[in-house]
């Protein structure tokens, strides 16, 4: 039936319809028991009667009519007295029968008898499902210069440090844990293990100077304050928020031989050769030239010191496996939702080590397995104590949302191995590689590539 006639039965339970739409199946209705006949009155205007129906016919009619064979049509239509009406009446049927019913009679029929109100009520949260799907689908804070601005909002409204603790980076869990189960593990002990471990894949032994590049709230940089109690330790990051934090927390807990700056990490102020360890834990994902980035850490690096980096990784794109347009749409939203100008492969961070010239014994790996029980986690740590989201309002409420969505889809991108969690560690020689050499080890994959 036209919209126009359903929105005009069910807004009024008495009213004006037009004539030629109402009277044959009000009278079909009748025949089938459904309703008394309509009650007809004369109108001034033209070709229209004011009819009575009851409210609860107002709220049937509609599907009652869709679920109605053509047969029951013809014999309303008959029994009219109004031959005009009677022929209009026929026409509107038909091509109501065809917009509603051209699925299948056991398809009509099976919504006869159910209230609009149900369906409407059904159709609406059909709607607000895909609306709210297609706003959360639309990434928010694409990179754009923006990453300090991010990480001052995140430590300002304090969610972030209640559920991740000190450490805004990704938890470790061993095989034996994983097979008890991760829920079983602390989820903020888990980023302790995870530096500990990192720490052990390093290989770093005894550092006197310690630089924790993109360093968060200084969980990290504290940590290794702790265990090197000799050593002094430095932590930089963009977020002017977090050196605030960080140095609250390292007086709260009497760390004294840790610091924390403003700077940039493609811009270093720190003279070369300054640092026996310089420490990278998810910082990477946020450099817009990761060239640079790994060129500057090596440069404030002392010789025979250790560089060891932490970072998401997307896999490796080859000619035999190509990224289909499915993995560079969910690249996107991860580069976008979270303020990422865009990730590489763990191949191409050991290029690019290995590129410099003056990093030797470089290492990789894939820390998948021993990471991926993180993204969830932390959104079990959330349903668990839900409490300060709650009483945060709204705009939390919403953007709490956003996180556990971007959350799940790094997990389904790690997962399924679109997403790889590289570890790359070196060692900077004590005599750096000939510029004839770095020359020529910078252009292979050039080559390669050609």
């Amino acid at each position: 039936v036209h919209p126009s006639y359903v929105g005009e039965i069910t807004r009024y339970g008495t009213g004006y319809i037009s004539i030629d739409s109402l009277v044959a199946y009000t009278t079909m209705l009748a025949l089938q028991g459904e309703t008394s006949r309509p009650a007809v009155q004369s109108s001034q205007h033209q070709n229209q009667v004011a009819v009575h129906l009851p409210r609860k016919f107002c709220r049937r009619s509609i599907v009652a009519l869709a679920g109605r064979q053509s047969d029951v049509a013809s014999e309303a239509i008959v029994s009219s007295t109004d031959a005009h009406a009677a022929r209009t009446a026929r026409e509107i049927y038909q091509v109501s029968e065809a917009a509603c019913c051209s699925t299948s009679t056991s398809a009509t029929q099976g919504v006869v008898g159910v209230d609009p109100t149900v369906l409407a009520a059904v159709a609406g949260l059909g709607l607000t499902l895909f609306a709210l799907k297609r706003v959360l689908d639309s990434p928010s804070r694409k990179y754009d210069n923006n990453v300090g601005k991010e990480y001052d909002a995140w430590t300002e409204e304090g969610v972030l440090e209640y559920y991740w603790g000190e450490h805004i980076h990704l938890g470790y869990y061993s095989d034996e844990e994983l097979a008890r189960g991760y829920l079983k593990k602390d989820f903020k002990q888990a980023k302790y293990d995870f530096v500990d471990e990192m720490l052990k894949f390093s290989g770093a032994q005894n550092p006197k100077k310690i630089l924790d590049v993109g360093c968060g709230f200084g969980g990290t940089s504290r940590h290794l304050a702790k265990k090197f109690k000799n050593a002094s330790v430095t932590g930089i990051t963009l977020s002017p928020k977090q050196v605030e934090r960080g140095t609250e927390l390292a007086k709260q807990q009497e760390v004294d031989n840790v610091k924390f700056q403003v700077m940039d990490a493609l811009a270093m102020e720190f003279p070369d050769d300054t640092f026996d360890l310089v420490w990278a834990c998810e910082s990477g994902e946020h450099m817009p030239d990761k060239k640079k980035y790994v060129e500057e850490m090596t440069r404030v690096l002392k010789p025979g010191g250790t560089l060891v980096i932490a970072c998401w990784c997307q896999r490796e794109e080859t000619a035999a496996a190509p990224f289909s347009t499915k993995d560079k749409e969910d690249l996107q939203f991860l580069y976008d939702e979270w303020a990422h100008p865009y990730f590489i492969s763990i191949q191409e961070f050991e290029r690019l080590m290995k590129g410099t010239g003056k990093l030797q014994d470089v290492k990789t790996d894939n820390w998948n397995r021993n990471t991926l029980a993180s993204w969830r986690h932390s959104i079990w740590v959330g349903v668990f104590d839900p409490w300060i989201v709650v009483f945060k309002g709204p705009r939390i409420w919403y953007k709490t949302v956003r996180e556990i969505v971007t959350l799940e889809r790094m997990h389904q991108a790690f997962a399924n191995g679109l997403m790889e969690y590289g570890m790359m560690a070196g060692t900077k020689a004590l005599q750096s590689a000939k510029p004839a050499d770095t020359a020529t080890e910078a252009c292979e994959p050039a080559t390669v590539g050609a």
